[in-house]
């Protein structure tokens, strides 16, 4: 059973700006940048609406993505957008873009539950500064009961605030951190759990599933497991405002000496997507730094991480801004800001470093001369050296896209139905002139070809070989309707098709297929639109 929130009091709105600074980093993004004129639930047309604040033309990622059959939103699931076949293939294309790339920077797939007992929610804070936008979720078809922010606060001294680290917390969170889960035969099936809306804790359980040298760092860790949060019904907008979606989540786990040259890449990481997606000119930075009153760690410690953030973006050549004051209770932030078609500025990745959740989940690893290592510095002494010890790792949440929803949205807006053809859901469409048996056959052998189904054309009625295929992720679609070529061209040209291909009797009597003026044979062509694809064109 899952339970929802109806909209919260005054008091409960209070205690979410109030802790709008304790967001785990990439993964608890509040948006504070995200100003969408989008909202109004998605399921409602507010053409007709004369307080519509949306100028007449703009692009709407709402009506673009019905036009273009690429999602839809349902009453049974609000929040939760249901991608149609042609939004799914640019969602997954958005996805495999991110996993090629995560070969080049050194990131680790890793696959987590979605849902995590309470008890995880409890240790990593969560559940006392994020509960009211989490579902809970019971087993053994109990009624589960609403998440209260201070119940995860047994222990605590009476005004301490939510979310701050003790002592007696980190000694009894670092015992739990190493349980196997043959200690927990005695809990209940049917135990509270939470959906996750982030990935962070599970990754930490990850790290400390085994011991680590400070040889193996840094460990990165990806992720593309859906995320849930419970955003109130009158802030849901299309792709933009959900309360289900994919982030392209990672965790790096470095040593200290290691932030600055990780902070580095990923912004190297951020500039090469952004530039792949059309969105290099249209981002800034924003360094977020140390709040005023509510942080934890020394000032020197702050200076410190702000100071290797600095230098970092410096080494990157872009403009920056400082916000100051407005980093996380546990460390400062880099923020990348886009603006979307109507000039409003959205949130989308994030660099953020983490003192907390290393020292909630009691991770380390052995290194020589522990003290140096634990501040980034290095000894050539050799007594010093001889000596091992445990060593806190730094953790850097990042994420590149961001929501992967989100970023859809603004992608099109951006392209407005003009895709490029790495991207495109309609890469290509063959029109038959007619409707002749040899027309219609040569046009399934040239799309099986395209799509890898057949190395070469067979014969006609030659079946497709037995046995697994290897085929090349193109989208080609076949119009085989009886109407006039000029029509079919017409159309398929609205629909936004990056290669129209024209199949009449010279082709099939010459088995090539018609690209516009040019004439090819059907592995030529394939390699051609692969090629493209690959150079992500």
């Amino acid at each position: 059973m899952i339970t929802t929130r109806s909209r919260a009091p005054l008091h409960a709105a209070a205690r979410r700006i109030a802790r709008a600074q304790w967001t785990c980093p990439s993964c608890l993004s509040r948006r504070p940048y995200s100003s969408t004129r989008h909202d109004d639930d998605n399921d409602n047309d507010n053409d007709n609406d004369k307080t519509n604040p949306n100028p007449p033309g703009l692009p709407d990622h709402r009506k673009l993505g019905q036009q273009q059959e690429l999602f839809i939103t349902s009453v049974y699931s609000p929040g939760s957008p249901i991608f149609l076949p042609h939004g799914a293939r640019v969602f997954n294309r958005l996805v495999d873009f991110l996993r090629k790339q995560y070969v080049r920077y050194g990131f680790q797939e890793v696959i987590t539950p979605t849902i995590y007992k309470k008890a995880l929610w409890a240790r990593s804070g969560h559940l006392d500064n994020y509960a009211d936008d989490m579902y809970s979720v019971t087993g053994g078809g109990r009624p589960a009961r609403q998440a209260e922010p201070g119940a995860a606060a047994q222990g605590k001294e009476e005004g301490e605030e939510a979310g701050d680290v003790g002592t007696n917390g980190d000694a009894s969170a670092a015992h739990d951190a190493h349980r196997s889960d043959a200690d927990h035969d005695h809990d209940h099936d049917d135990a509270s759990y939470g959906l996750k809306p982030m990935n962070c804790p599970g990754h930490c359980l990850i790290f400390a599933s085994k011991p680590h040298s400070y040889r193996d760092l840094p460990v990165r860790y990806a992720d593309f497991s859906p995320l849930h949060r419970n955003e109130i019904s009158g802030a849901l907008s299309g792709l933009t405002r959900v309360r289900r979606f994919h982030q392209d989540d990672g965790h790096i786990f470095c040593r200290p000496c290691q932030v600055e040259d990780e902070i580095r890449k990923t912004l190297d990481f951020v500039k090469v997507v952004y530039t792949v997606l059309k969105l290099g000119v249209s981002y800034r930075l924003a360094l977020s730094t140390r709040p005023r009153d509510h942080f934890i760690g020394t000032e020197e410690e702050w200076e410190r991480a702000e100071h290797r953030l600095k230098r970092a973006l410096d080494a990157s050549g872009m403009d920056w801004s400082v916000n100051p004051g407005d980093g996380a209770f546990y460390g400062p932030k880099i923020d990348i800001v886009i603006k979307d078609s109507d000039g409003k500025e959205h949130q989308t990745a994030t660099i953020q470093l983490d003192f907390q959740l290393p020292k909630r989940f009691d991770l380390e690893y052995q290194a020589p001369a522990p003290e140096y290592e634990a501040r980034g510095e290095t000894t050539t002494d050799p007594a010093l050296l001889a000596e091992y010890g445990p060593v806190r790792p730094v953790m850097i949440h990042r994420a590149v896209l961001g929501s992967v929803e989100r970023l859809m949205a603004l992608l099109i807006e951006s392209c407005h139905g003009k895709w490029p053809f790495w991207l495109n859901p309609r890469q290509a469409i063959i029109l038959t002139v007619n409707t002749s048996s040899p027309v219609l056959e040569w046009a399934d052998q040239v799309r099986d070809v395209l799509l890898g189904l057949r190395e070469e054309p067979g014969q006609p009625g030659q079946p497709i070989a037995d046995g697994p295929v290897n085929t090349t992720g193109l989208a080609v679609d076949v119009d085989y309707t009886a109407r006039s070529l000029g029509s079919k061209i017409r159309e398929a040209r609205i629909h936004g098709y990056g290669q129209i291909l024209v199949i009449g009797e010279d082709d099939v009597k010459n088995r090539q297929v018609t690209v516009g003026k040019e004439r090819m044979r059907p592995t030529d062509l394939r390699q051609r639109m692969r090629n493209m694809a690959d150079a992500y064109q």
